[in-house]
């Protein structure tokens, strides 16, 4: 899906930021389509803030291209702009005003009618109650609620949100899960920059998992799951006996026990087609060891993560973690 102009709301091709000898983006490719919520997935300091600083056009990129429904915002500014809105890192309010003057003053800079959406942007993010107290009391998951608030007065049809749930505590995070969900069943399409999986795995329909400043898997999520497979898991009356039918078992690999802990007993765990599970249970009943639990284990987000990322080393090395970069 595109807008009205038949492009999507972003579309980049080929980025590249060096800082000196540091590559923090090596090449990227991204294409986000209307009405996807699209996690922007990485380790910390895997170039993902870079990224949607080019998006932005708050930084000019070393190489390639990006656009936001086909326009650059290094070229039309403000107008690229329009109907996009979000933040990058934290939210960052005057303290020793209420939430709600922050919004009027950010209002005054839209226009466009943005004064008139405040009321039901401080509804949306459930801080109505507090938008006369000062920012400078607010926690920080009620600042990043504020943040979400502030980017809904520009009633975007995307919504770019960098890592918005890091520093919450569990409720918060699943407020601002719901609150994402809220907005994509509204029609607006999300980018979500995170490196918490449970968060992606539970809101996006697309993912983009980003490497040392490579994107080296883009598609829909249970593409990802699937490609990722998954194994099996067997508990028998005798998983010593059970281990040894099982490496004897055509169509069964990669046998191994899996120590038990306290809240799991020993288990043995191999990767198998399912043809090969019916002649397998008759096998381990023919062997004395008849199972008391044989399942399959489905692959998640976060272990194909880990298989596509481990031993990431860090990108931005040398670049304060805090500090924005001086565009180059």
């Amino acid at each position: 899906m595109t807008d009205a102009s038949g492009a999507p709301p972003i579309h980049a091709r080929g980025l590249v930021k060096e800082y000196g000898d540091v590559t923090a983006v090596a090449g990227v490719d991204l294409t986000v389509e209307a009405g996807d919520v699209y996690g922007y997935l990485g380790p910390n300091g895997a170039g993902k803030t870079t990224v949607l600083r080019m998006l932005l056009g708050l930084i000019r990129p070393t190489a390639g291209t990006a656009r936001l429904f086909g326009r650059d915002p290094l070229l039309e500014g403000a107008r690229a702009l329009q109907g996009v809105a979000g933040f990058v890192e934290a939210p960052r309010f005057y303290p020793y005003m209420s939430g709600r003057r922050n919004l009027e003053l950010l209002a005054a800079l839209d226009g466009d009618g943005a004064a008139g959406r405040i009321d039901e942007a401080l509804d949306i993010v459930e801080m109505t109650a507090r938008q006369g107290h000062k920012v400078g009391g607010y926690s920080h998951g009620m600042r990043q609620r504020l943040g979400v608030a502030a980017a809904l007065l520009r009633d975007p049809r995307l919504l770019l949100l960098d890592e918005p749930a890091t520093g919450l505590d569990p409720a918060g995070m699943r407020d601002m899960r719901a609150l994402v969900a809220r907005l994509s069943s509204e029609g607006t399409t999300v980018l979500l920059s995170s490196h918490l999986m449970p968060e992606v795995e539970e809101l996006c329909n697309r993912v983009a998992i980003v490497r040392t400043g490579r994107i080296v898997y883009e598609g829909d999520v249970e593409s990802l799951r699937a490609r990722a497979g998954g194994h099996w898991r067997l508990r028998t009356t005798d998983d010593v006996r059970a281990q040894q039918v099982l490496r004897e078992q055509r169509g069964v690999s990669a046998v191994a026990g899996v120590p038990g802990t306290a809240s799991a007993p020993s288990s043995l765990r191999f990767e198998a087609d399912e043809a090969a599970i019916a002649a397998l249970s008759i096998a381990l009943v023919d062997a004395g060891a008849p199972p008391v639990e044989l399942s399959p284990v489905r692959a998640t987000l976060e272990d194909v993560f880990f298989t596509l990322t481990e031993d990431e080393p860090a990108v931005d090395g040398g670049l304060p973690a805090t500090a924005d970069p001086v565009p180059a």
